[in-house]
């Protein structure tokens, strides 16, 4: 009996261990100003570019995965060294509807300087009538913040600027995204707002 409840509590305090060593390993990227390349299946191969404020106590680089997006939320399950790369496995929830996505993504570079996200995804659901998706993010750290950022302010090439963790922050209008079926028409992609948030 005293060896079952020792084994029991051994096997806990390496589950703690864990977890927190997993929680420790989360790259986050060097405070300042970073510039995000980012190209992706959902804007059709397009490449868009803004600018991120980033807080490294607070920063998660693997928070947006699969697409890159302001709604996307990743939950890792699987980090691993590969030589100079980072290999990530995790499931993302995407848009309103927080559909699920297996990501596999391969990182190379570093949250000092300069960074790259090569990732694949499948929906649980079909998104704009894909089931699979790919995306490329490329950051580089451009300076501090400038005066009137605030950690988690994006700044779009518009000039406008929102805050996901804030919310009423001046964010775009965000465009849900429902599950469709295969065959069907994707909608119009929406426009870009102009403008400085206030």
């Amino acid at each position: 009996m005293h060896r079952i409840a020792l084994f029991l509590m051994l096997a806990f305090a390496a589950g703690v261990a864990q977890a927190q060593t997993q929680s420790q390993d989360i790259p986050k990227r060097k405070s300042g100003l970073w510039e995000v390349t980012k190209t992706s299946t959902r804007t059709s191969g397009s490449t868009r570019v803004l600018q991120w404020c980033v807080d490294e106590k607070t920063d998660n680089a693997l928070m947006q995965l699969a697409e890159g997006g302001r709604s996307e939320k990743c939950k890792v399950g699987k980090m691993q060294r590969e030589g100079d790369k980072l290999i990530v496995d995790a499931v993302c929830t995407i848009g309103e509807q927080k559909i699920e996505a297996n990501t596999h993504a391969v990182i190379t570079g570093n949250f000092e300087s300069a960074y790259k996200i090569e990732s694949s995804a499948t929906y649980a659901h079909p998104v704009r009538g894909r089931t699979e998706g790919t995306a490329v993010l490329a950051g580089r750290w451009v300076s501090a913040c400038k005066p009137g950022q605030k950690p988690g302010d994006i700044i779009l090439p518009s000039g406008a600027k929102f805050n996901p963790s804030q919310p009423g922050s001046g964010s775009p209008p965000k465009t849900p995204i429902t599950p469709r079926r295969s065959g069907q028409s994707a909608p119009p992609a929406p426009t870009a707002p102009t403008g400085t948030a206030h």
